[in-house]
Order: C-alpha cells, then sequence, then structure tokens
C-alpha cells in the first residue's frame, strides 16, 4: 500500500476506486465497504484509495475533545488498512479551514481534480462537508455532474444491531471485549512502554509489567483483570492483565499491569502491545494479601484455559 500526505502531487492512479472517512478502529463494517472497493476495482481493472482524516476532525473542531477516546492511532490504523489489501491510503490533513468547505467544493477540489475519483463508495451513514451536510443523495447528484459512480454499502448487522465504531467504544467502556473483539474482526489492543511500578505483584509471586499508554485518546478498556497476548519483540507471550487499582493495598492509583506468563525478562523502557482476549473478572478488594495471592492463582489458571 502507498500512502500519500495529502493529495497534492499524487501519481497517476488507473481507475481510482475511492472511499474516504475516519474509519477509528477499521471494524468489520469499514472492511466490508473495503472489500467493495477492491471487488469494483478488479471489475474496472482499477486501483482502491481510502482517503482518511488526520488529526481527527473532531479533535479539530473541539466537539467533548476532553472526553474523546479512539479506538486505533493513526499508525494502527495505516496498519489495519494495508491488511484489507488497500492499494493507496490519503492521509489529509484536517483542519478549521477544510471542515468549513462546502460539500461541493470538497467533491470538486479533492475527489475529482486531485485524485480523479471514477468509482466512489460510502457508508449508510456517511456525512460530510460543512456541518456534515453532505450525504448519499449529494454524492449520487455530484457523481452524476462531474462523471463518476456513487454506490453506498449498507450497515452491517449483527444480531439486528447494525456494527459502528461508536458501539464498539462502548463495549469496551463496559468491559464487553468479546463483542469488541467480535466487531473488529481482531483482538482489541494497547501499545505503550514499560515503567517501573511498586513491585507489590513481585512480593506475591506475579511480576508485572507497568505500561504508560503514551498516546492520551487511546480508548483504556474498563477496569478489571483480563487474559491478554503480550506482544514483545515481534514474540507473542501469554499473560494476564490488570486495569484499575489496588484496593487491598489501599492504594487507588489507576494502572494497567501486565504479568506474562512463564517470562522473567527485565524489560524496563521497553515498548509491548497488549492483545485483550477476555474479560475474567472486575477489581475486588480481599482482606489479605494472602487471598489475593489465591485468586491470581485462580485468574491464571483462567487465562491459560482461554488462551
Amino acid at each position: 500500500m502507498k500512502i500519500h500526505i495529502n493529495p497534492d502531487n499524487l501519481p497517476t492512479i488507473e481507475y481510482p476506486v475511492v472511499t474516504m472517512g475516519t474509519f477509528d478502529g477499521v471494524h468489520i463494517g469499514h472492511q466490508s465497504i473495503f472489500n467493495k472497493l477492491i471487488e469494483i476495482a478488479k471489475e474496472k481493472q482499477g486501483e482502491t484509495v481510502v482517503v482518511t482524516f488526520e488529526p481527527h476532525p473532531r479533535l479539530v473542531l473541539k466537539l467533548d475533545h476532553q472526553k474523546l477516546r479512539f479506538l486505533s492511532s493513526i499508525e494502527e490504523k495505516q496498519r489495519l488498512i494495508q491488511k484489507s489489501g488497500i492499494d493507496h491510503l490519503v492521509l489529509l490533513t484536517f483542519t478549521e479551514e477544510l471542515s468549513k468547505m462546502s460539500s461541493e467544493n470538497f467533491i470538486k477540489t479533492i475527489l475529482v481534480d486531485k485524485i480523479q475519483t471514477r468509482s466512489l463508495v460510502v457508508g449508510y451513514d456517511h456525512h460530510f462537508g460543512k456541518d456534515r451536510k453532505g450525504d448519499f443523495n449529494h454524492l449520487y447528484g455530484f457523481g452524476k455532474e462531474f462523471g463518476f459512480a456513487v454506490e453506498q454499502v449498507a450497515a452491517l448487522e449483527i444480531e439486528s444491531d447494525a456494527v459502528s465504531s461508536t458501539k464498539i467504544r462502548y463495549a469496551l467502556s463496559v468491559g464487553e471485549i468479546e463483542k469488541a473483539n467480535y466487531y473488529l474482526a481482531y483482538n482489541y489492543s494497547l501499545s505503550g512502554k514499560v515503567i517501573g511500578g511498586n513491585r507489590i505483584g513481585k512480593t506475591l509471586g506475579f511480576p508485572t509489567a507497568n505500561i504508560s499508554v503514551e498516546n492520551k485518546y487511546k480508548l483504556i478498556p474498563a477496569n478489571g483483570v483480563y487474559a491478554v497476548y503480550v506482544k514483545y519483540k515481534n514474540k507473542s507471550q501469554k499473560g494476564m492483565v490488570s486495569i484499575g487499582s489496588k484496593p487491598t493495598f489501599n492504594d487507588y492509583t489507576e494502572n494497567i499491569e501486565v504479568h506474562i506468563f512463564d517470562f522473567d525478562e527485565t524489560i524496563y523502557g521497553q515498548q509491548i502491545t497488549i492483545n485483550f482476549l477476555s474479560r475474567i473478572r472486575d477489581i475486588m478488594k480481599f482482606d489479605s494479601a494472602d487471598a489475593l495471592k489465591e485468586q491470581l492463582v485462580m485468574d491464571m489458571r483462567i487465562s491459560k484455559e482461554l488462551l
């Protein structure tokens, strides 16, 4: 996949088959749009083009930006889109000026003049342009005017529930990790740097790596204990992670701590990625450290069975 920073000076693209959006999480609904792009491109002997925005429009427009959390960073989004088999990714810098551009001007300037779109595919709820007034009807009319075909992909539904990034974010926020993973078609992940902790886990026989997630807008799943896979230096390890505080020790600082099974390396300062499989239980306060240790032994057994 070729990545283009803004659509200026794009190389010649044969019969561009295009879609556009924020694609947070690149979930199965987004993937169904990409599959349609690939299908049309094969039929027309064209190339697929995904246009996305960086930074996220809601950050630029300051719409609840203090509470905003996303499923994927721009780097994660790029990897997921590339994995989907897309030929070209155009990263369009989102600015206040761009937000004020009318839907017609956006189509003519970006889609027609710069990308030379021949076929456009959008999702069932797609809106764009100033005040999000551009919709499928706008696109269909402009397509006739500017000479490109427009196709709308219906909502992908699971048990009569339309898949969306908003619903996945909610599922993660309440600990429904299996549902989120099902909608994503992959295990949700967090990446971060290993930092020093208070070493309580080591005294219990369960040493942990404390993780600092540097992307402040990355969504952290609900507090609890999870069975996870841990990627470190391109190797996958099994483990369990605790998100939340340590009420047994009257420590109410929020942390992300992962215990990697059968692992004894010192990895302070290293980057690791946690891939969530299943939520085991809530964060609990135990009567003693020994009672907590007994629970951790049980958590590890359950995690190993799940993994």
